[in-house]
């Protein structure tokens, strides 16, 4: 067969097509990248993560928590939980490991920046170390629900606020899919909702916010679907302090 300079184009186009279904089509629900890992003393997470967790981001899932790169979005990704597992024959569980993201970051085209623990909780029994001597690995995974047995959904004051002039908070325990993409603070002597900024990460954060127990609502979205706002009634006391978190008594689930 003679092949002439259009049949090359059209060749490299069909090739450039049907490259992305192979790595995105072959299983349902699932999606194929590449994953790392990043050392730590205690091979937890770090405390410093973009997303802005501190201490809850190193060990959340005891652990096993990851920095990912695409799924970042800006920090609408953190908090949420992926099944990851490795694709090297004989050397990973058909369960692979679930990790929360906790940070930003970018490695050799990978989407995975994760944790030892969570590296290795793909590896079967014995093969963590071998496993960890790749490096880099082809991994398959999905986003799945978060589970926290025994936590509601909780708003910590970040350790940078200030009573009463700076509030910042940052949502911790998220259950469920759901992003959280804005939240808003009632405003009771004008009776009217103020909107928070997105500071960085999962950090919103307002100067001079409203006096007295504060009430939030958050807007919700999953799965692409329509956003709904969910209310947190008095979730923080009239004289709420930096660094601890309050129960919103509610489940995103």
């Amino acid at each position: 067969m003679v092949f002439n300079n259009s049949h090359c184009i059209i060749f490299l186009l069909v090739t450039i097509i049907i490259y992305p279904a192979i790595c995105y089509g072959q299983e349902a629900n699932s999606l194929y990248t590449r994953a790392t890992y990043y050392g730590s003393p205690d091979c937890y997470g770090t405390p410093s993560g973009a997303c802005g967790f501190g201490e809850y981001g190193r060990k959340i899932y005891d652990g096993k928590v990851s920095g990912v790169s695409r799924l970042y979005r800006n920090g609408t990704g953190c908090g949420a939980c992926y099944q990851v597992r490795c694709k090297v024959p004989g050397h990973c569980t058909d369960e692979g490991t679930k990790i929360v993201v906790t940070d930003h970051g970018e490695g050799d085209h990978t989407d995975f920046i994760l944790s030892v623990r969570a590296y290795s909780d793909m590896a079967t029994s014995g093969m963590a170390n071998h496993l960890l001597a790749y490096g880099v690995v082809d991994v398959e995974y999905r986003r799945v629900p978060c589970t926290y047995y025994g936590y509601n959904l909780m708003i910590k004051v970040h350790e940078h606020s200030r009573f009463c002039n700076y509030l910042a908070i940052v949502p911790i325990y998220q259950s469920g899919a759901f992003d959280i993409e804005a939240v808003e603070v009632w405003q009771a002597d004008c009776k009217e909702w103020r909107g928070m900024r997105k500071a960085y990460g999962a950090v919103w954060d307002m100067p001079n916010p409203p006096k007295g127990s504060l009430t939030f609502r958050v807007q919700v979205s999953l799965n692409g679907e329509a956003a709904k706002w969910v209310q947190l009634a008095d979730v923080l006391p009239d004289e709420w302090k930096a660094g601890i978190a309050y129960d919103t008594y509610l489940m995103l689930d």
